[in-house]
């Protein structure tokens, strides 16, 4: 089974899920940084090999990738909006990963395609819900593939953290996969027989919608499309059904299980930050001023302090570790002292085998890192189905 990936999570998810996985191309690329921590970190994991490529994608010709049978990756959620241009027809944002994505649908036609994003990507933008999404699945839909997505709570499925994706599956509308389902009511396919129900199993499904998806062309659709989706659903053909649903829920893993008990280092304590910390964590109604004569309150809930070694971790972001509102703080085990977690910890969430990303990177970006990794588990699962289906193809 060959893939192409361009995000470090994805491949150790699949690999655990079986080894036959075959990585034939890969692109990480940070960009503005002149240190590479994050390929640096790749490599050391999956070996030194040309088929690894550390420069931006939209600098590579699409041709010269090897051909793939599953494309798997990460994009950040951007401005999809397209613009006509003349003679060139239409054109997404320049910077916008999602096109680079599609030109490499376009050239190399993998059968089966393998993406996440944020929960919010289904509702952008504001002014327009739906709209990026649906600029997506036109994309899809032009190409010739089925599209299932599902938004995935990790807790929800025995893992230790909070954190909710959006999760992509496309086929081609000629695998042996889409001839098993076409016959399936688009209902049918997301409560039994889709990509996500096995690994994750439902046990409700509300306020469903169901609409033929008609547009000229991508322009009409960044133009004047909106819809209201919801955290599942599947585009076939012209037709997009999507539902709300309910997680059969799996008791999640608590903090307690993953915090070290040992060897924590004194540099992981408060200190004497305890009275800022507790102004970050605490509610707040500030009047603030948006130019004379305009005022208006900010306001924000309290989090919990320390944060319940009962209960998950909440969502890790990029700035976990440092003295901000969204880092953890525990309670130590030992010592009873308050701290932050240390890399490990964020490593044991994210489902990483201890130090992980200890291979030359300033700490700073080892949380960075996790703050931006997927739960492996979640990926682990996925590739089980994976696996099934790929049992099937020619």
């Amino acid at each position: 089974m060959n893939y192409l990936q361009v995000l470090e999570d994805l491949e150790y998810g699949l690999e655990k899920s079986d080894s036959s996985w075959n990585t034939v191309w890969a692109n990480q690329w940070e960009p503005g940084k002149k240190s590479q921590y994050a390929f640096d970190c790749y490599i050391n994991h999956f070996g030194n090999e040309k088929k690894y490529v550390n420069e931006d994608i939209s600098l590579v010709d699409k041709n010269t990738i090897p051909n793939h049978n599953l494309l798997v990756g990460g994009f950040p959620c951007q401005d999809y909006s397209v613009a006509r241009t003349g003679a060139k027809g239409m054109e997404g944002k320049k910077g916008v990963l999602w096109w680079q994505i599609k030109d490499t649908l376009e050239a190399k036609k993998p059968k089966f395609v393998l993406l996440e994003n944020v929960d919010r990507l289904l509702k952008s933008p504001a002014n327009q819900r739906g709209r990026d999404f649906g600029v997506i699945l036109a994309c899809f839909n032009d190409l010739g593939y089925t599209v299932e997505w599902r938004v995935i709570n990790a807790a929800d499925y025995g893992f230790a953290q909070r954190r909710r994706r959006t999760f992509i599956f496309a086929c081609k509308n000629d695998t042996n996969y889409y001839n098993k389902i076409k016959e399936e009511s688009l209902e049918s396919i997301i409560k039994n027989e889709g990509f996500f129900v096995k690994e994750f199993p439902i046990n409700t499904n509300i306020d469903a919608k169901e609409i033929d998806f008609k547009y000229k062309d991508l322009i009409d659709v960044s133009d004047n499309f909106k819809m209201q989706f919801k955290n599942s659903g599947i585009m076939r053909k012209g037709k997009i059904y999507t539902t709300e649903v309910t997680p059969i829920s799996i008791e999640s893993k608590p903090l307690s299980k993953i915090v070290q008990y040992d060897g924590v280092d004194d540099k992981y304590k408060l200190g004497d930050n305890l009275e800022k910390w507790n102004y970050l964590k605490g509610a707040k109604d500030i009047l603030r001023k948006a130019g004379t004569p305009h005022e208006y309150h900010f306001r924000e809930g309290a989090i919990a302090f320390p944060d319940a070694l009962d209960k998950p971790a909440r969502t890790m972001l990029t700035s976990e570790g440092s003295l901000n509102r969204s880092t953890h703080v525990i309670e130590d085990p030992k010592s009873k002292c308050y701290r932050i977690l240390t890399p490990i910890e964020t490593e044991r969430i994210n489902g990483f085998p201890d130090n992980w990303t200890d291979t030359g990177m300033p700490e700073r970006f080892r949380y960075f890192c996790m703050g931006n990794a997927l739960v492996v588990g979640l990926i682990e699962k996925m590739g089980n189905s994976l696996n099934k289906i790929f049992e099937s193809e020619d």
